[in-house]
This record gives C-alpha cells, structure tokens and sequence, in this order.
C-alpha cells in the first residue's frame, strides 16, 4: 500500500470531524453560546497565571504543551502490530474521544473560574475524590516529569547536533515575550524572525555538536547530568510569568511543528514509499496482545488524560474569549493526532529509505526496513522514537535536504516539544501540589517554592533509580519501565475526566452519551492493563506492583464515588 494514501485519508477525517463533530459538541453539549459569565483570564489577571492572551499565540502554547514525546513514541512501538490497528485507533480516538476530552476540560475549567480537574471533580461528586484526584495526577505528573526528561536527555546524547538550537531557542523565546507583552509588538514578525533563527541554529547545530565529551563523561553519565541540567532549568521556568518563556516559546514550537510535519507530509507526497509493515501482525511466541496494550501505548496521540492537565492546569488561565476553546482544546488534539498519523506512517513506511543508521536495540544496519526494526517486542520497545527521527528524516531528504541536517531537524522537533511539555508539566505540578497543600492542610505546599522543588525531586529519583526490566530483566531506568503504567494510568485520568464531564453536564440535562461511550471504552481497556502489567511485576519488582496496585485502588476508588452520584440523580430540569 502507498503511505499518501494513509496520509490523505488521516488528514480529511480530522479536518471532517472539526468541522461537523467539534461544531456539534461545542453548541449540543459544551453550549458555549450559553457562557455568559467573566473569563477567569480577565477575573483574575495576575499578569504571572492569570494573562489573557490572544487565540492564536494561546493554541501555540497549548499545542505544544499537549504535542510531546509520547504521540510520537508510542505509535513507533505500536507500529510492532502492524499498520491498521494503530492508524484506525489515531485517528478515531483522536476525533471522538481525545478531542472531546481536551475541550471538555477546557471549557468546563473556564466556565468554573479556572479551577483544576481535581478540584471541579470534588465539586460535582465529593472532597473525598478530589484528594484521591489529586493524589492520582501527582503520581501521573511524576511519572510525566521522569519519562520526558530521559527522552530530552537521551536525545541530547545520541544527537549532539541538536543541543545548540534547542538552547537557543530558550534566548530566542525571551526576547519574543518581552517584545510582544512589554513592548506590546503585534505578534506576526517577531515570530517569522524567531522561526528563522531558529532554523539557521538548526543548520548551525547539524555541523557544532554540543557534548560532555570533553570533560571525560561517557553516555551514562552524560545523561545523568543532562537530567540534572532539565530538571533545574524546568524548575526555574515553572515559575516565571508565563507570558516570558512559556507562552512565546510554545508559540515558537508551534510553527515549527507545524513546518517540520509540512515537510513530513511532502516528503510522503514525493517519495510515496509503500508500507512494509503488515496491516495486523498476527499473535505469536514473543508476541505482546493487541488488546488492550495498543490502547495504552499510543496514550497521547489518541486520547490522554494529561491534556485536561493542561486544559485546566495553564491555558484555562489564559483564555481570553470561551468561543476559543473549540480552536484551542479540540484543534490542538488534532494537531497531535497529526503528529501521531505522522510517527506512525514513518514507522510503517519511512523506515524503508533508511541506509547505515544505528539502532539503540541492535546496533549498526545497513539497509533498514520494519522487519529488522520490529523484529521482536523488546527491540521495538527499546528503540523507542528512533523509527520517527530516522524515517522522518528520510522523508525530509526526499526534499533534498542533506542527511545530517534531515536528522537534526527531527531530533530538535522532537526535543523542542518533550521541552516544552517538561516546562508546563512542572508548573501544573506546583500548581497540583499547592492544591494538595490546601487539601490536607499543609501550609508549606502552599509556597510556589516549595512545591516546586517537591514537583522536581521525586520525577529525578525516577530518572536515576535503576531497576530490572521485566522484559528483558536487563538493568534500566525506572522511568522506562513505568512507561506502560504511565500509559495506563494517563488514560484512566482521561476516563475520570470523562466521567466528570458526563456528570457535570448531565446534571445540566445536556445529551451526554458522546461522553459516556469514551469513558466506558478507555476504564475497560485501562483496567485491563493494569491488571496484565501487574502479573508482570509479580515476583520481579515489589515496588513496581505496588505502585500499580495504588493507581487500580484509586480508580475503582473515584469510579465508585462517581456512581453513586449519578445513582442519586439530577435536579428537575
């Protein structure tokens, strides 16, 4: 089959369902024509928080937040079932569940003053939940921290040519909010310079790699302190205003991401490579089940409970028009399950034009294809996004773009995001621990200080604590081996939003069945595995299961709390 082909029909379906489905949902459910109320941006602006800002510099922020490491590698593992169970899973649960998630949350945390998830669930059903909310989403925003902190370090390390325009682009992003908030210039050319500049760093960078080499540190010890280095840079942008470096940096990254799929998706409109992978790949020995682990490793790039995070967590705070958040919540989640349709078509086809690359599974190859690459499950979990950086840039030099350029530029697309989802995932950390802080009455949590370094320590530890992998039962970071149980438990928060959404406009006598149908599908096939990753840990990792044991005690926990609610019914309408 021809990868445009799979390309063309992803793109129409995501632009026929924001036109018709997002056009339902906002008037039918969401009923943003009913708002009539303060934005929270305006009500509470703080000018640090609070900042009401224009629509087209806030879906930057919030595109990127939400487009990280994760739609792009969980579709390259998932690409080990074959090319039609990940393409219909994007694509579908993209428009009729993550969409719908993201600009739920959205709109209910404008309509409810900018309030958090949390704090909106212990609203609508109990105090009780909201802890147990919260409690939840401190270890998701943890496991977030850690994982995407080893895939920027990683990178870093494998791809020192990447280092110069990544971190340049931190500079580049402070002149531009200075410019557009403190010398009020309009948006539209300090942002084509910032892109400029930022692409002749990229060219810069593709022949100046940056690397610890020098001082004598070999790669294990090179990430560590790569790590370090993210986590006290992320710290500190946690807690600038955010119209300094988050906002104009997510605007940045917005319009190079949009550039670096543009040259994506040409790039499979020219070389129109066939797709190697087969349509579904039948079970066998060594063979992982498709269900329900398909479901939880494409998390973000289908649906992701982290999004409402975001939503609620930042960019609720910065809406400045509630008829904005249709743009904002469910465009920006197809413009990751673009990302997603991207990764996926570079694992299945992209792959194939690829010659002399190294592998982080096997080393050396000289002729790569999808059978090599996903030769067994360990391998493809082990390469993690490496199909994506090498097929897509393969496909960029079917532009005629030389090949060490080609890379860097896929290797700073997907730094520049897993950066920028870091930054806000640190800040909605603060925020969740501050709101922990108040919960259970602890007034140190209440400083944004302290819950900072509270956010940082414990993602770190993940980071650097290695454990048996049990796979391979090889030595790893901890991080990777929670990556599944932050695919599950990051959809289980999706289904619990989910359910609050349905309660809450239920209870509004809204028609809440689109709500629903989500909500049961991902608890079904999250619970599952929860279940099948626990059998794992048994006898392998105490720690590891017990962790597991936690989220599945909380979920069944809130899901209980949530039915007795419903079970009570509503007030007449």
């Amino acid at each position: 089959m021809n990868s445009l082909f799979l390309a063309l029909i992803g793109l129409i379906l995501f632009g026929l369902g924001y036109r018709f489905y997002a056009s339902y949902i906002s008037t039918k459910i969401y009923a943003l024509q009913e708002f009539t109320g303060e934005v929270p941006s305006k009500e509470f602006q703080d000018g640090i928080d609070f900042v009401p800002t224009k629509k087209g510099i806030l879906f930057g922020h919030h595109f990127t937040s939400i487009a990280g490491a994760a739609p792009i590698i969980g579709p390259c593992i998932a690409a080990f079932w074959g090319w039609l169970p990940a393409i219909l899973w994007i694509v579908l649960g993209t428009i009729f569940m993550g969409a719908v998630h993201d600009f739920g949350a959205l709109v209910v945390s404008v309509r409810e003053k900018g309030k958090t998830i949390a704090d909106i669930t212990g609203t609508i059903i109990n105090k009780r939940v909201k802890t147990m909310f919260l409690i939840f989403v401190m270890m998701l925003s943890w496991l977030v921290l850690a994982v995407f902190a080893m895939v920027i370090a990683g990178l870093f390390v494998s791809i020192p040519t990447a280092v110069l325009p990544v971190n340049i682009e931190i500079i580049i992003a402070l002149a531009v909010g200075y410019l557009l908030y403190q010398k009020k210039v309009d948006a539209l050319i300090p942002s084509i310079i910032a892109l400029i500049l930022l692409y002749v760093f990229v060219y810069i960078g593709s022949f100046t790699p940056l690397s610890f080499d020098a001082i004598g540190l070999d790669k294990s010890s090179q990430s560590t302190l790569w790590i370090i280095l993210l986590f006290i840079y992320s710290g500190i942008a946690s807690l600038l205003p955010v119209w300094l470096l988050l906002q104009p940096r997510d605007y940045i990254n917005s319009h190079q991401l949009i550039v670096g799929l543009a040259l994506i998706f040409i790039g499979i409109a020219i070389a129109q490579p066939m797709v190697e992978a087969p349509m579904i790949r039948s079970a066998g020995e060594g063979v992982p089940g498709l269900f329900p682990l398909l479901f939880v490793t494409i998390a973000c790039g289908a649906i992701s409970g982290f999004h409402g995070l975001v939503a609620s967590g930042t960019t609720s705070k910065q809406v400045s028009n509630i008829q904005d958040t249709k743009m904002i919540g469910y465009g920006s989640m197809l413009g990751e399950g673009t990302l997603a349709l991207a990764s996926t078509i570079a694992a299945v086809a992209g792959i194939s034009l690829v010659t002399n690359c190294n592998l982080p599974s096997i080393g050396a190859v000289d002729n790569l294809n999808w059978n090599i690459y996903y030769d067994t499950w360990a391998h493809a979990a082990t390469n993690k996004a490496t199909a994506f950086v090498l097929g897509g840039g393969a496909l960029i030099e079917s532009l005629g773009i030389p090949p060490t350029l080609a890379k860097t530029i896929m290797a700073v697309l997907v730094i520049s995001f897993a950066a920028t989802t870091l930054d806000t995932a640190t800040r909605i950390q603060r925020f969740i621990l501050t709101e922990v802080g108040q919960a259970v009455d602890i007034p140190l949590l209440k400083n944004r200080y302290v819950a900072t370094i509270v956010a940082i320590i414990p993602a770190m530890a993940m980071t650097l604590w290695t454990v048996a992998d049990p796979v391979s039962g090889e030595s790893t970071q901890a991080g990777w081996v929670l990556w599944p149980i932050f695919g599950a438990s990051n959809q289980m928060l999706a289904a619990l939003t989910l359910m609050m959404l349905s309660i809450y406009f239920w209870k509004k006598h809204k028609p809440v069945l689109p709500l629903i149908i989500p909500f049961i599908f991902i608890t079904v096939t999250t619970l599952t595995s929860l279940a099948v990753k626990a059998q794992s840990f048994v006898g392998n990792n105490r720690l590891l299961l017990v962790i597991d044991g936690i989220l599945a005690t909380l979920i069944l926990w809130m899901l209980y709390e949530g039915w007795t609610v419903f079970r009570a019914g509503r007030s007449p309408k």
